[in-house]
């Protein structure tokens, strides 16, 4: 019985692939082809349509790298061809992978309709069903020479990542133009085929049904004349048709199929392709629902789809007309399927707000779930942001490729930083490219870890990354497997109604408590500074605009710039996508974003100044403007006027080389080597830094992972390390008050300047780099006198704790940690904490002085990542000049961690005026901050404002307007009004009741 097992399975697979498959077209002829090469970047399609092509033929090769050609296919149906099934097969040069990672096209008729996408899944084009013969077959394909980037055997560096580089080499080799004639039943008896002998291979061998399945093919396969597969497919699917029959078992594992087709919105492409990805992928799509009535596609990131409204507004009208008959879904409810864990606060509520107001705008359309299945872990604050949009579930598969612990759930409650529980799914199916074959749905059945309580699971169905999306074939699969013996059952769904079955048949699931931490792609967090920087301060100048201008204009009457911030919201959010702010795309779109986010800073930097000019009036009087939602330096949160004076610094050798600096609170010893060795805070009476150890040291490890240059630092870098201790100089700086150390290694070179301002209790550490190693991590390390065994770090909303020790794989795995403005480590009493302004990554570890003649105490060392350089996707990754800002806090509580975090992202601005400028918003709690103060989106004039808890206690606070407020209501993050949810006003005064890090939106209507 084995052998006839084996015998059969490789007849199968011959025989289907040297016989049947290649029967599905039985005649064919050659097109006509000519073709136009665009001379630069993509053109209008009226113009490609227009453009007069010349002569090319198969087998010619085309398409420099990032080329767009135009080819026009031409030719007429054989009259003998008449009623039959006749389509055109267009094969541009595709190899045999997944679409999306070469060479692409989207079809038109003459009069500029589209027709759909051209990949290696999907290279057919129907011309009629049934053909009269004669008919004139016309079409024109704007056709992508985009490079093969990504093989995967290795990762190798190259230049085809951006066209600057890439050269004019032709790519591809046009393989096939021809019409054919489709034999749809030799295609259903490969799917037949093809189901049975999947679902075969994954029964046990001792399984009836497996043997049942197994005899059947064998009498298909007897049945098909090899020399006339034709002629005799119909009696072989006749042989079919009894175990095709059997119905699944009644608690067969139920799949919601949902079609899909994750597109990156950058990623081995810039942008501007994937404009035209998700035109091919929506015109595939579109044409797909017509024909096939069962069918359902979902679709994320509302920036797609505006894409699609904008430059293709023929496929625009396709998808309205599908989404008004519920089947083309949106989904999501977000800008862009974002990064989670590195976007600010605000950043992360703003992709909800503009997400779902623009499916709500656009088709009326408000869905419940975050879908977001291939971003690289979750923040703990993400849960209370999905309830705040109005959202209550989250959908995401990326946690399957952890490497070393397996996630003990599929369905589950997430709870959050505040106790928000968001109803989620990790589908266990375990891809979000879903191509229906029976190993997948075998493996979602068997993989699935909520058995004896739930049954259902989803299958995000269609080819995706680089989009295409469902196929003919997929659905066609789908079909057999919706009740078939032996397998789960598959039934297209939306994801609404596949979360309304999962919920309501496990309502209670059990709970997971914090961070969804990947264990893979840790290095997200670090590569590509320039773009997470660019992010950081555009965050930031966000919050400025908003602020100042909301100011001015109840102030001043200044005419607030809607349309400007959401113009920049909608930029900034784009480039928060999980391939762009992790800095895991090509040259190309890391080489654009840079650019963008510097006229994003001189746009918003004029709007910052205009505001200003308006409150501080004509003057000579010098006015500090304070964005911070702390008092800074006697300058109120959110106002400006004339700073206090503060004390002073003072600079005096060391007797053996170095300096000291001392403003009273601090007294920070450095030596001639530029290292750190004493932070002393002087009114605690406490050491910083740990015995015989130095702070500010930069450390240079070796980077090379397995796999995933980008994005990836695998453990065992931390083997080799080498401390920078080498100084060229240590002088004192120009002002008297601070220390410049310079340092060179390997090809590169870092310049530092520490400083104590006066009056502050925090050592300012600038770093410049000019970076120009290969396949490097460059850290920064703090090694603390602090015995703590778990330290905190921010995120949205609020900050979350992770553990010092590896007690367990799963501490152990968290090798590299995200944070935002700031790190807090503390014993009861006393902590530190380390802030910056543009660096997310960081390393906790701790070791006990236990060496002979050690106090036994326990150093805690906290490194800041600051530099990578992969060679891949982008060779020359953060290669060049780098700032970095960082501040060592001794003696800090966590809400100083919160108030210095905020300090150092947003500097003062200084404007010479006449008056003072109140607040417009102020609240008396130091831990309620205020995250956003604008004028509402709808335009009514209301003023909005967003805050939260900020050190994780219960508060009571009261929140203080500059006018008088005639109606405030709380509200989601899309301002609608909460009910119910009353809101204590009086006056010009609200007070507020708020749990630990609860979120709450005020919307104020002003008298």
């Amino acid at each position: 019985m084995h052998d006839d097992r084996n015998l059969v399975e490789a007849r199968l697979k011959r025989v289907l692939d040297e016989r049947i498959r290649p029967a599905v077209y039985p005649e064919s002829l050659p097109l006509d082809v000519s073709v136009w090469h665009a001379p630069g970047e993509p053109v209008p399609v009226a113009e490609g349509l227009a453009a007069e092509p010349g002569p090319i033929e198969v087998g010619a090769r085309w398409g420099a790298p990032w080329g767009t050609s135009w080819f026009r296919v031409t030719g007429t149906v054989p009259e003998d061809w008449a009623g039959r099934t006749v389509e055109a097969l267009l094969d541009l040069g595709f190899d045999e992978n997944m679409p999306g990672f070469q060479c692409e096209g989207l079809v038109y008729r003459p009069d500029g309709t589209p027709v759909k996408g051209l990949n290696p899944r999907n290279q057919w084009v129907r011309v009629g069903a049934p053909v009269e013969g004669g008919e004139e077959v016309r079409l024109h394909i704007e056709a992508a020479s985009n490079p093969v980037i990504l093989d995967y055997h290795p990762f190798l560096p190259t230049r085809l990542g951006d066209k600057e580089t890439a050269g004019s080499a032709p790519q591809y080799t046009l393989t096939r133009m021809d019409l054919a004639v489709f034999d749809e039943t030799v295609w259903q008896l490969v799917l037949d085929l093809e189901v049975l002998g999947e679902l075969m291979a994954e029964l046990p061998v001792e399984s009836d049904r497996r043997w049942d399945i197994l005899r059947a093919v064998e009498k298909a396969l007897d049945a098909i004349d090899l020399q006339d597969v034709n002629g005799t497919a119909a009696r072989a699917r006749d042989l079919l048709a009894g175990v095709l029959a059997a119905p699944a078992v009644p608690s067969a594992h139920r799949v919601s199929a949902v079609g899909h087709a994750h597109i990156d919105s950058a990623w081995l492409w810039p942008l501007r392709e994937t404009v035209r990805k998700v035109a091919r992928t929506t015109a595939n799509m579109t044409a797909l629902l017509e024909d096939e009535p069962d069918f359902v596609f979902a679709m994320s990131q509302a920036q797609q789809w505006a894409w699609v409204k904008e430059h293709r507004p023929e496929v625009w009208a396709r998808v309205k007309k599908a989404v008004a008959d519920g089947r083309f879904v949106p989904a999501g409810g977000m800008w862009v399927e974002s990064d989670t864990n590195m976007p600010g606060s605000e950043a992360m509520a703003r992709q909800f707000v503009h997400g779902k107001r623009f499916f709500l705008d656009e088709f009326g359309v408000e869905n419940d779930e975050a879908w977001l299945p291939d971003t690289f872990g979750f923040a703990a604050g993400l849960p209370q942001i999905i309830r705040a949009a109005g959202s209550k579930y989250l959908l995401t598969q990326k946690i399957s490729w952890s490497r070393t612990n397996k996630f003990p759930h599929h369905t589950f409650r997430w709870e959050g930083i505040d106790g928000t529980r968001i109803f989620t799914h990790f589908p266990p199916v375990d891809t979000y490219n879903c191509s229906m074959k029976g190993s997948e749905i075998a493996h979602a059945a068997r993989n699935f870890k909520d058995k004896g309580v739930a049954r259902h699971s989803l299958a995000p169905t269609g080819w995706g990354d680089g989009g295409g999306g469902t196929t003919r074939e997929m659905i066609a699969k789908a079909a057999r497997l919706r009740d078939l013996e032996g397998s789960a059952t598959v039934t297209w769904e939306t994801p609404a109604a596949f979360f309304a079955k999962a919920h309501a048949e496990h309502p209670e699931p059990p709970v997971w408590v914090g961070e969804l931490y990947l264990e893979l792609h840790r290095a997200t967090l670090t590569s590509q500074a320039g773009t997470k920087q660019g992010n950081r301060r555009s965050e930031h100048l966000l919050r400025e605009a908003e602020l100042w201008a909301a100011t001015a204009a109840v102030r001043t009457g200044f005419p607030y710039p809607y349309e400007e911030l959401d113009r920049i919201w909608k930029t900034v959010l784009l480039h928060q996508f999980h391939d762009i702010l992790p800095g895991s795309s090509i040259a190309w779109v890391h080489r654009e974003a840079r650019a963008t986010y510097a006229r994003l800073a001189a746009e918003l930097t004029a709007i910052i100044e205009a505001a200003q000019r308006s409150l501080a009036g004509e003057g000579t009087t010098p006015l500090v403007f304070n964005a911070a939602p702390h008092t800074r330096d006697g300058v109120p949160a959110g106002g400006a006027n004339t700073p206090a004076a503060q004390g002073r610094t003072t600079l005096t050798a060391r007797p053996d080389g170095g300096h000291l600096l001392d403003n009273g609170l601090l007294r920070v010893e450095i030596d001639a080597r530029g290292l750190v060795v004493s932070a002393y805070d002087i009114e605690a009476d406490r050491e910083t830094v740990a015995p015989g150890r130095t702070a500010n040291l930069l450390q240079l490890h070796p980077d090379f992972p397995n796999m995933w240059d980008a994005w990836d630092v695998d453990e065992f870098y931390r083997n080799t390390v080498t401390d920078l201790t080498d100084a060229e100089e240590v002088t004192a700086g120009e002002d008297g008050a601070s220390v410049r150390i310079v340092r060179s290694f390997g090809a590169s070179r870092a310049v530092q300047v520490l400083s104590l301002p006066p009056g502050e209790r925090r050592l300012v550490i600038d770093t410049v780099v000019d970076w120009h190693e290969t396949e490097k991590f460059l850290k920064l390390a703090f090694p603390l006198d602090v015995h703590a065994e778990r330290y905190a770090s921010e995120t949205q909303f609020g900050h979350f704790h992770r553990p010092t020790h590896t007690n367990t794989s799963w501490e152990a795995a968290r090798f590299e940690a995200c944070n935002h403005r700031f790190v807090h480590l503390g014993e009861p009493g006393w902590g530190v904490a380390v802030v910056n302004d543009s660096t997310y990554g960081h390393d906790v570890t701790r070791t006990v002085r236990d060496a002979p003649g050690a106090d036994g105490g326990t150093t805690t060392t906290l490194r800041v990542s600051l530099l990578r350089a992969p060679r891949f996707p982008d060779p020359e990754t953060d290669q060049g000049v780098h700032r970095f800002r960082h501040a060592l806090v001794p003696g800090a509580t966590i809400g100083d961690a919160v108030r210095e975090g905020w300090r150092i992202n947003l500097p003062a601005r200084t404007v010479d005026g006449a008056r003072e400028v109140a607040p417009l918003i102020a609240v008396d709690r130091d831990q309620v901050v205020v995250t956003a103060v604008k004028l509402a989106d709808d335009g009514s004039g209301d003023v909005v404002v967003r805050l939260h808890e900020a050190h994780g206690a219960r508060t009571r606070a009261t929140l203080t307007a500059g006018f008088d407020i005639t109606d405030a209501t709380a509200t989601d993050l899309l301002e609608r009004p909460l009910a119910p949810q009353p809101v204590e006003a009086g006056g010009n005064r609200i007070s507020l009741r708020l749990r630990p890090f609860e979120l709450v939106t005020l919307r104020l209507r002003r008298g």
